[in-house]
């Protein structure tokens, strides 16, 4: 089967996801109209094992067997009625004006509620047991979510690792992970781990306190930039939050206005400023240690060593008498100390 024979038959009801409503199980949902279910009738077949028959009572149907009973630790049907897919009065949402409710997502569910066969006939779960691809899955929700942030999603990371939309976001759940900073964080971690242990160390963003979530500076649903940043460089990403190292300035500190990862550990590091090293090795990566008494781990450079130790490794070194090593906008400037 293919996507658009798929979405030709769910365009009809997909849902939009804005907000959060508010609903219960026991006001679930009309029965389809006339219109809807002439409408139903006319739609493309979908794939073998799914089946082409919608129920007589839309989400009744499904809640004699998906009741608040059934539910488990990590399934809660219910919750749908509380999140924005069960607005009543919204026309975009499955369970508004003439939707087709559960089956809006999840497909044709006629054959998979008749009691009166032994074997029950499988229907879109959106797990990895799901009779459709990932891409078929995911297209369903980009029946209505395809603006604004998604519309380069072919081009991400996700994509092309065939990351599934609901391995991310959770839509039988009153608040989705996702969609909220103190949680969303969480939900990445599951797969980069390596960033999981950089954001608890000692100079990290503050995403462990929920003051900062990933897609502050990367968008998960994909971008043509490096790393999905959300801006297209890297500095331009962390200007959006350190303005004041946006200059322009008089005396420009090339490495600093080319790129902000030359000195900095965007996710986390054990030093100060989320420095990569510590100065002046940091600084000696470009600058000569030539004619300035800045070399580490000599007798003449160490404390306590014959020259009485060097005041140029002492507390932040370079930076003791370099200050503005961003830029300087100080006529005198241009050794970047005012």
């Amino acid at each position: 089967m293919t996507i658009k024979n798929w979405t030709a038959q769910v365009l009809l009801g997909l849902a939009a996801l804005a907000g959060c409503g508010a609903a219960t199980a026991q006001t679930a949902a009309p029965a389809p109209t006339t219109a809807l279910a002439a409408a139903k009738a006319a739609a493309a077949p979908v794939a073998a094992g799914l089946g082409t028959k919608y129920s007589e009572k839309g989400a009744d149907t499904c809640l004699d067997c998906h009741d608040a009973e059934s539910d488990s630790v990590n399934f809660d049907t219910a919750a749908i009625f509380k999140t924005a897919h069960a607005r009543r009065r919204d026309a975009h949402a499955p369970f508004g004006p003439g939707g087709l409710q559960c089956e809006a997502c999840h497909g044709p569910g006629a054959n998979h509620s008749d009691k009166s066969i032994s074997k029950t006939p499988p229907i879109n779960n959106f797990k990895a047991s799901s009779l459709l691809t990932v891409t078929e899955r995911n297209q369903i929700c980009l029946g209505c979510h395809q603006g604004r942030s998604r519309t380069a999603g072919h081009a991400g990371a996700h994509d092309r690792g065939q990351v599934a939309c609901t391995d991310c976001h959770k839509l039988h759940a009153e608040r989705d992970p996702m969609l909220t900073k103190g949680s969303e964080s969480e939900v990445c971690y599951g797969c980069h781990k390596q960033q999981r242990a950089d954001f608890q160390k000692t100079s990290s963003h503050p995403l462990r306190f929920g003051r900062m979530g990933c897609s502050d500076c990367h968008n998960p649903h994909g971008t043509t930039n490096a790393a999905m940043l959300v801006k297209p460089t890297l500095n331009q990403t962390c200007f959006s939050c350190h303005a004041e190292k946006r200059g322009p300035v008089l005396w420009e500190h090339a490495p600093a206005a080319e790129d902000c990862s030359l000195c900095h550990a965007s996710h986390g590091s054990v030093r100060a400023a989320l420095l990569t090293k510590s100065p002046p090795l940091l600084c000696q990566q470009c600058h000569a240690a030539a004619g300035h008494p800045s070399v580490a781990r000599t007798g003449a450079a160490l404390p306590g060593g014959a020259a009485g130790g060097s005041v140029f490794l002492l507390a932040g070194s370079c930076t003791n008498c370099h200050t503005q090593v961003h830029g300087s906008n100080h006529p005198s400037g241009a050794k970047l100390m005012r």
